[in-house]
């Protein structure tokens, strides 16, 4: 209804200046004030209808705005009963947090989509993955973890090249389940080394990043970084192509590798380099 009256509106216009002009110029014989108010007329017409446009726009959006902004505390304002009540209240703080992630870059991920995210990374990596992580039991075993895992040795088929630095703790080094993966990934061609819990950097604020975090993540082409939560939660873990955060996983992944041990193979498992160097010294 409200835009069969604009155009009703518009047209009215049009027909008065018309008229307007049609009695200058055959009622009065004043042939240009009958063009000059027809032309006027015209442009007003023109000028009233996109004015029109503009404002029934506006209104649309706003209305539209108002709506998404309300829509929620009303239907939270609906909610009588104490336990739904609070049940909404921790709905929306969790949803709140989401949405602070997502403004700063990063996409959250449950345990499944953050391994497949892991794969389809590796599939496209073209020259470098740098990857975190700490030593669990029984790593690499699980199904989405060895899909994950088949994807490092595509990238490697393709030379990509792969460090990974498994955090540990000194006495686990000696482990036969911990040599087992370390021979594992270094007889496939992945470059590791080990860091030690007690090795790693103080807790302190690196450009913004607590290094007290889960010190389980990977970097792909320098471009993207895959993270995991330390804190178990409704998500496994997140991803950012934000060059900002990129920059800062860059910078921590700096100071564990400085901190981290180079291995070698010894007789029947690897060991740290430094510790051979000084056997055969």
């Amino acid at each position: 209804m409200n835009k069969k009256i604009h155009n009703m509106a518009v047209f009215i216009e049009f027909l008065v200046g018309s008229g307007l002009a049609i009695f200058f110029h055959w009622v009065l014989r004043h042939e240009e004030i009958a063009y000059v108010t027809f032309a006027v007329g015209l442009l007003l017409s023109l000028a009233t209808w996109l004015l029109r446009e503009d404002v029934e726009n506006a209104r649309d959006t706003l209305i539209e705005q108002y709506r998404e902004a309300h829509e929620i505390p009303a239907a939270l304002a609906r909610i009588c009963d104490p336990e739904c009540h609070a049940r909404a209240t921790e709905l929306m703080a969790s949803t709140r947090r989401t949405l602070l992630m997502l403004e700063k870059g990063y996409i959250p991920l449950d345990d499944t989509e953050f391994y497949l995210e892991g794969a389809k990374l590796s599939d496209a990596a073209t020259h470098s993955i740098k990857a975190v992580d700490p030593m669990t039991p029984g790593w690499g075993t699980r199904g989405t973890l060895l899909n994950f895992y088949q994807a490092n040795l595509r990238a490697l088929e393709r030379e990509v090249a792969i460090t990974r630095i498994f955090v540990i703790n000194r006495d686990d080094l000696a482990d036969p389940e911990v040599q087992k993966v370390l021979l594992a990934q270094h007889g496939d061609r992945v470059t590791v080394r080990v860091a030690f819990r007690d090795e790693l950097p103080a807790a302190s604020d690196i450009n913004g990043r607590d290094t007290t975090g889960s010190f389980n993540f990977a970097i792909y082409d320098d471009q993207v970084v895959t993270d995991v939560f330390t804190q178990p939660g409704k998500y496994y873990g997140r991803k950012t192509t934000h060059h900002g955060e990129v920059e800062r996983y860059q910078r921590l992944y700096e100071l564990i590798e400085h901190s981290a041990h180079p291995l070698e193979p010894g007789e029947e498992s690897l060991t740290i380099a430094s510790e051979v160097y000084a056997i055969n010294s």
